[in-house]
């Protein structure tokens, strides 16, 4: 899919963050929206009901939770708390996506668990803060912590909602403010599901101005264009144009740059994006080889030496599962660069997984495997033989053709190097007889495949295109 320019230059800042590691989430309502869990008019019409109120009619929302409050006292909106937002497992597209991503900090006014679940069910540690209480508790290892600064429904009777909430909460959950300007100053945005129409969110954006003032950095939401189809008459498409003109340009006071999108389907298109480009940083080196030839042994010592260097300085992240005569190389290729750069961790570059040596299985190895690929965005293929231990001879490594496999079953774009022979050869044959099963419809991309896999390319010739095919597919 092709974006607008805003929304590539959103993505491409975005996935930078992510990789630098200060990228953050703020989810509200919306994001929870499609799975059928109500906004906050819907939470309340039946509140307003009880008033003699009509919802409809009412914008300042949480002074009809205290107008109910005050006449009936909190017992009625705890109960709408715990039945509306009731306990699925399993969170929307746009959750599982943003689940998947190297973000380790999520803030969120929704009372539901969608987002912690969502994580767990990921495989990643989740350390949730509810109350003030929660900060006193560390978590070892974990991967993501989620703030719920408005309360969960399992506690609704903390839950924030009433204009009382509202003017305690500095006393009342004065660590949340603390972490969330440090948050805000540190980490990049992304405010996703506010439609900054929600009453609730003026006590977020007046948070953001008194706690940061001029030095927030740039943050990022999400805005549905008006559709000029949706109104009837003319001059309505243009007051809710202008309004929303206007309040664009009043979400730049708080750092906030929205990005436009004509429907909502779009955002997760941004997302597919975003998760697809940090993923096509990772790249997995597949190899084993005990037979060189015709390649031969210096050539194929140089071309993995050499290519690991050039990823490893390209900021690429390797995956390897050091494979026989291949991962030594890799390690050796990317360690060389880290001495002649500034980068201080051999981590920053390289994700090395020797596979089990003590009572190994094919089954364990298939789960080795599944979760090397699962990192990765890109996978590259060279040679695949070894020595039969019985026959003595040179047979395929039947490892690479099972972990190509787990590339398509994991969405990781697999680039056989043919020219290298054996199991490799054999994967270059395969891909290229139908590109669009495998590859995105880009024909600069599919030329440089081609030249890839050439039998005559010097290892200068080769490494080049093996970078180029993978820096035309950061942006498709």
């Amino acid at each position: 899919m092709s974006f607008t320019k805003p929304q590539e230059k959103f993505i491409n800042e975005y996935v930078k963050a992510i990789q630098d590691g200060n990228a953050a989430i703020f989810a509200g309502a919306g994001l929870s929206a499609s799975l059928g869990f109500v906004n906050w008019k819907e939470l309340l019409r039946d509140l307003a009901d009880d008033l003699n109120l009509d919802i409809d009619k009412e914008t300042d929302l949480v002074s009809i939770a205290q107008y109910h409050s005050n006449k009936f006292n909190r017992t009625r909106i705890n109960e709408k708390i715990i039945n509306e937002f009731t306990t699925l497992e399993k969170g929307s597209e746009n959750h599982q996506i943003l689940s998947r991503l190297d973000i380790d900090t999520y803030w969120t006014t929704n009372y539901d668990q969608l987002l912690e679940k969502t994580l767990e069910n990921n495989g990643k540690k989740v350390d949730k803060k509810v109350t003030n209480e929660d900060f006193s508790r560390y978590i070892k290892r974990k991967d993501a912590t989620v703030y719920k600064m408005h309360g969960d429904k399992d506690a609704p009777h903390n839950a924030v909602l009433t204009k009382n909430d509202y003017e305690d909460y500095h006393d009342s959950r004065e660590l949340f403010s603390t972490v969330l300007r440090g948050d805000l100053l540190s980490k990049v945005f992304l405010f996703i599901g506010f439609s900054f129409d929600d009453p609730n969110i003026d006590y977020i954006l007046s948070r953001i101005r008194i706690l940061l003032k001029d030095n927030t950095p740039k943050h990022y939401c999400f805005f549905k264009e008006i559709d000029k189809n949706s109104f009837k008459e003319e001059q309505d498409y243009l007051y809710a144009k202008i309004r929303q003109d206007l309040k664009i340009q009043d979400l730049m006071r708080y750092g906030i740059h929205a990005v436009l999108v004509d429907d909502y389907p779009t955002i997760t298109k941004i997302l597919k994006a975003i998760e697809n480009r940090v993923k096509r940083k990772n790249i997995f080196i597949s190899g084993a080889v005990e037979d060189y030839e015709p390649f031969g042994k210096e050539k194929a010592e140089n071309l993995i030496f050499n290519l690991s260097y050039k990823l490893a300085e390209k900021n690429y992240k390797i995956i390897s599962g050091y494979g026989l005569g291949i991962g030594s190389l890799v390690i050796n290729g990317a360690l060389e660069f880290k001495v002649n750069s500034a980068y201080r961790k051999l981590d920053d570059l390289l994700i090395l997984r020797p596979f089990p040596q003590i009572n190994p299985t094919a089954e364990k190895n298939t789960i080795y495997r599944e979760e090397m690929i699962a990192q990765a965005g890109i996978a590259l293929f060279f040679f695949g033989n070894k020595k039969d231990n019985v026959s003595d001879t040179i047979v395929d490594s039947k490892g690479m053709n099972e972990e190509f496999n787990l590339c398509l079953k994991n969405n990781v774009i697999p680039i056989p190097i043919g020219a290298t022979g054996y199991v490799a050869k054999k994967l270059w044959e395969r891909v290229s007889i139908n590109y669009s099963q495998y590859y995105p419809d880009n024909i600069e991309f599919i030329d440089t495949l081609n030249k890839i896999n050439e039998i005559d390319n010097s290892i200068d010739s080769l490494i080049s295109n093996i970078l180029k095919a993978i820096s035309l597919l950061q942006k498709v």
